[in-house]
């Protein structure tokens, strides 16, 4: 009598068991549904934050459709300063990347057509640049090359140039 009762009350614990057990299942599907919905809706708002306006429309280019333009001279550039301060300069070399593919590389994009062009892009380049500070362009270098490639952009009234590379950059 003492094993079929030790053999009930075993039953019996086994089915409180699995009862417990399908109610904490039943109460943690349904936090992590909610769980999961908390972190797609962080991801979305941090992918929003991180874009720039106005890049969506922007293609990668591949690199064999790349030509690239070095200005032929270091650009020594005269940056904005505050009344009574000393002047501050930048000097550095600028690459542009052509995008071989684009509708407008037959009309300016070869390296004959755009040395012609030279001293207008330098001046687009300066008129960017020099309306900046010393430490506007030491914070934050890849917004002053997003600028850069806008007016140049301007300036043809097109985008096939789609890159601004600044190397060798100094300040003094």
């Amino acid at each position: 009598m003492k094993k079929n009762l030790m053999t009930v009350l075993i039953l019996a614990l086994l089915i409180v068991n699995i009862a417990l057990t399908g109610v904490m299942l039943v109460s943690i599907v349904g936090t992590n549904k909610k769980t999961a919905q908390l972190v797609d809706n962080i991801t979305t708002a941090m992918n929003l934050e991180l874009t720039v306006p106005g890049a969506e429309g922007t293609t990668s280019v591949a690199l064999t459709d790349t030509e690239v333009y070095n200005i032929s001279d270091s650009m020594t550039i005269p940056l904005k300063s505050e009344a009574g301060a000393e002047q501050d300069y930048i000097i550095f070399d600028v690459s542009l990347s052509i995008n071989k593919k684009s509708k407008d590389y037959k009309t300016y994009g070869n390296s004959e057509t755009l040395s012609g062009y030279e001293n207008l892009i330098k001046d687009a380049i300066t008129a960017t640049v020099s309306a900046h500070t010393e430490d506007e362009c030491r914070e934050d270098m890849e917004s002053l090359k997003e600028e850069i490639l806008k007016s140049v952009q301007d300036l043809f009234q097109s985008d096939f140039i789609y890159k601004v590379a600044i190397s060798g950059v100094k300040f003094g």
